[in-house]
């Protein structure tokens, strides 16, 4: 199994689409963070921001940054079916599910430490930038962390509908509408089993870890949790026809 992680290491380390876009990642969360951060201080007219306020609002750059790492997600699978080279993959490492493992398992931690680098950041600008009387930092902490790892499920989605899918066009309008736009459109679904779905539906839970939305009983682990259930669904089904499908 080393030698499958230094060889997926290897591969994703070494491709300009892995560079630029954890760059473009990084980009957008501090970025887009410092400009609404330097907005919203334009239009507060001197007023105090809270401190909660602060840190939610340097993390504005989540939306985009969470299509950008999906992106490298579905790129570190797709991109060897679209050139052939999950041929030469496969006959290095003819165990499917372990060249799978290897690529899930380097991405992870990848991503992981990127995005939690770039959501320190985003943070670390947006307070200087807005400048709150106080900050809670036990709970500014814990939304870093959860900015890092919501991002790093999000990529992960990614990876599983490539896997899934195959095909990068095919699997990054999946990936933009299972996680931007039905996630918005569960909002309207009528009655309480329409909340319940809402609640529940991908990154409506997993921005639980993040952001305490009112009126959805999950908490941030357990939404966070939730989320995770729907990526491991698509990293399982893609699994599954990895192992049936030809190369």
């Amino acid at each position: 199994m080393t030698d499958i992680l230094r060889s997926e290491w290897t591969k994703i380390r070494s491709v300009r689409s892995t560079v630029w876009t954890l760059t473009i990642t990084f980009l957008l969360m501090v970025g887009l963070g410092g400009a609404i951060s330097a907005a919203s201080k334009a239009t507060a007219d001197g007023q105090p921001i809270p401190g909660d306020d602060a840190v939610m609002t340097s993390l504005t750059g989540m939306m985009l940054a969470s299509l950008s790492i999906a992106t490298l997600g579905v790129l570190v699978i797709s991109s060897e079916y679209r050139t052939g080279g999950i041929r030469t993959s496969l006959m290095a490492v003819p165990r499917r599910m372990s060249l799978l493992a290897g690529k899930i398992v380097v991405f992870t931690v990848t991503a992981l430490v990127v995005c939690t680098v770039a959501a320190a950041a985003a943070v670390a600008v947006g307070l200087a930038i807005l400048r709150p009387a106080s900050v809670d930092m036990g709970a500014a902490v814990q939304s870093v962390l959860g900015a890092g790892l919501y991002l790093t499920v999000c990529g992960l989605f990614g990876l599983g509908l490539g896997t899934l899918v195959r095909h990068t066009p095919g699997a990054l309008v999946s990936a933009i509408a299972l996680m931007l736009v039905l996630p918005q459109l569960t909002g309207v679904l009528p009655g309480q089993w329409g909340k319940t779905i809402a609640d529940h539906f991908t990154t409506n839970a997993g921005m639980e870890v993040v952001l305490d939305q009112p009126g959805n009983p999950l908490g941030p682990w357990s939404g966070l949790g939730v989320y995770a259930l729907w990526v491991a669904v698509a990293v399982v089904a893609g699994a599954v026809l990895m192992q049936r499908r030809d190369a």
